[in-house]
């Protein structure tokens, strides 16, 4: 895991050395034990950067910007090749491709891979997460490309005659030609899912890699269009097209199989590993099966809240016994949120706002102090039907399609009448015995898309339980809705099963650009490596060979995965309501955290800067405040916005 940055000019300087250098500083906290920089001439056409967190060959041999064997390419690569060592051998079992290594990094062995075979057919070969940047001197061309499900971030575009690229935006923002102007239509999106979707960013004409694509940049180039050597749709019609057509049985070994070789590659390290460990079916998998691989115990990192309905720390201490791994635990506590929430718009570096991002940076600094990468089980919900959405939008549209608009809304109205608090107090016993954990906040949060939700089709509530402003762009000043995938269905995939269209759009759209965010900007702050062995795409294309009926059985999702735990773990110690990695936001922003929300959503500072217009804003902080509404995750959106805003 490291960072990258580098620029591609029109107008060379004298200057740039000074300018990459200060570019890649920049990005110090994804790369503190190594920089380095590389220049075509003193008077830069192009300029790599590179800061690096060794965790493979942690000698010189793996110092970037990296030059070839022919010294035609010169890389600067973020990630992780897991099969390196199969592509070595593959290479070395080649007359064709003889290469004398000087190291054992994966850094070099993509780099012999992009010289034996081509930059896109390497890309075919490769399994990893990754960010690259690679210039070939030969046909004085850059080329960037990221991995298949996005786990690592690459920005890029065109400021003037200047083409700028990155891990990270503070490392674009540095150069001398960044314009730094707000995206309204970024700035909208932002605040109907939280997250700014690729290939958006905050900025105009700055844009985000999309998730398994490439580009390539010539002189005389203006535009750069990113051309796709994996798509997650694709994966998902094929496995549709061509279901597994074994028995539970064999579905299950295969699964283990998959699985298994995924976490073991995903283990291979020069350094001290470890895993985060919720207590839920990814996470306990994922240890599992670490810990089946391991002779040793391996570490395991937790974080609880003193709040009982959001603390999952004793079920994941109770996974860790079982499994006998060394467990870490840490309890957050409103005044840790409170301390960390003027660092979040540094941590995140453009407005984001998953509020989970709190405990997940937390968790990060826990893991840090014990171990160098960690593994996660990011990814198993939008393969095996494991969101709470998955099964929700099937039934509001079975129970209340039939409910004519002004009774939707009357009935929404009632439903945020009584304080949430109240709500999951007296409807608590009912909900346990239902598998529903916090129903005061999700019969809330039911009144709010009774109000506002089109119940046509299963495709319109799911649009409209990913949104969470409605009309959003209304709030924004000049603000308007940009071409996006969640309002462009044609382009959807094309599976009939309405549930898999949502798992499908989740691994598109919510995986890469809310979860696999957070978790990457989260683990870099504290130099920590995060690896999820869900998204290898070899288990990931496997998953979508597996029918429904393996997903979702017995109104229960991750039916096939839970029957892989059941053989590592008793499932007593995981059959529970599925809590999420939430925090009491709504509580702390009553409380603790409301002076601090009442100072950025001031009626007078929001019309002077002009993003917003105050009059939703402030009643939606009314309604949270004295009607017992819970508007916090909407609210979270206008907070982060305002917090990234302080600080540019």
């Amino acid at each position: 895991m490291c960072g990258l940055a580098g620029f591609y000019s029109g107008d060379p300087s004298e200057n740039s050395e000074r300018v990459i250098e200060v570019m890649t500083s920049s990005l110090f906290r994804r790369g503190p034990d190594e920089s380095g920089v590389w220049l075509d001439a003193p008077e830069a056409l192009v300029a790599l950067g590179h800061r690096r967190l060794a965790i493979l060959d942690l000698t010189k041999a793996g110092h970037q910007p990296m030059h070839s064997a022919s010294g035609r390419y010169v890389l600067a690569f973020n990630g992780e090749i897991y099969n390196h060592l199969d592509l070595r051998a593959k290479l070395d079992g080649s007359n064709l491709y003889a290469v004398a290594w000087c190291g054992r990094s994966d850094t070099e062995t993509l780099l012999a891979c992009i010289e034996a075979w081509g930059f896109q057919q390497a890309l075919e070969a490769i399994t990893g997460m990754f960010a690259i940047a690679v210039w070939d001197r030969e046909q004085q061309s850059l080329l960037l490309a990221r991995d298949r499900l996005g786990e690592k971030p690459l920005y890029y575009g065109w400021q003037g005659n200047t083409f700028l690229f990155g891990s990270e935006l503070k490392a674009l923002k540095v150069h001398p030609a960044f314009e730094a102007e707000v995206d309204r239509g970024a700035l909208s999106l932002f605040l109907r899912h939280n997250f700014i979707p690729a290939p958006y960013s905050i900025y105009q004409n700055i844009y985000k890699l999309p998730a398994g694509t490439w580009l390539e940049i010539n002189a005389g180039d203006t535009e750069a269009v990113p051309q796709p050597f994996w798509q997650l749709s694709a994966a998902a019609e094929a496995g549709a097209a061509a279901p597994f057509l074994g028995n539970d049985t064999e579905a299950l070994e295969e699964l283990e199989k998959v699985m298994l070789e995924a976490v073991r590659g995903q283990m291979l390290a020069d350094v001290p590993l470890g895993a985060l460990l919720s207590g839920g079916v990814d996470s306990s998998a994922v240890c599992a099966l670490m810990q089946a691989h391991n002779s040793l115990p391996i570490n395991t990192f937790t974080i609880g809240f003193d709040e009982e309905q959001y603390n999952e720390a004793e079920h994941a201490r109770a996974v860790a016994k079982h499994l006998g791994t060394n467990h870490n635990e840490l309890y957050l506590s409103a005044n840790d949120a409170l301390n960390l929430v003027p660092e979040l718009p540094r941590i995140w570096d453009e407005p984001f706002a998953d509020s989970s991002q709190l405990p997940t940076h937390l968790v990060m600094q826990l893991a840090k102090k014990e171990v160098t990468v960690a593994l996660s089980g990011d990814g198993g919900d939008e393969l095996f039907g494991g969101y709470n959405r998955h099964f929700h939008a099937p039934r509001l549209r079975r129970k209340l399609g039939w409910m004519p608009g002004p009774l939707r809304k009357c009935v929404g109205a009632m439903l945020t009448t009584v304080p949430a608090s109240v709500l999951n107090k007296s409807l608590g016993p009912w909900a346990n015995k239902r598998g529903m954990a916090l129903p005061g906040e999700k019969a809330h949060k039911l009144g709010r898309k009774l109000r506002h939700v089109d119940f046509s089709s299963i495709d319109d509530i799911y649009a409209s339980l990913m949104t969470e402003w409605p009309s959003a762009h209304a709030v924004v000043v000049d603000g308007y809705m940009p071409t996006n995938l969640l309002d462009t269905r044609g382009s959807w995939p094309q599976l009939e099963d309405s549930v898999e269209r949502m798992m499908a759009l989740d691994a598109m759209m919510y995986l890469p650009d809310d979860v696999l965010v957070k978790v990457d900007r989260a683990a870099m702050a504290v130099s920590l490596e995060t690896r999820a062995p869900f998204l290898d795409h070899n288990l990931v294309e496997f998953a979508w060979q597996l029918p429904m009926h393996m997903k979702q059985r017995h109104g229960q999702g991750k039916w096939l995965l839970r029957r892989l735990l059941d053989r590592h773990v008793p499932s007593k110690l995981i059959e529970r309501p599925k809590m999420g990695f939430g925090i009491p936001l709504d509580q702390w922003l009553r409380g603790p955290l409301r002076d601090w929300t009442e100072n950025l959503l001031d009626e007078e500072r929001l019309a002077n800067e002009g993003f917003f217009h105050p009059a939703p804003i402030r009643a939606a902080w009314h309604e949270h405040c004295h009607a017992g509404v819970n508007n916090g995750y909407r609210l979270w959106s206008i907070l982060m916005f305002q917090s990234w805003l302080e600080v540019q």
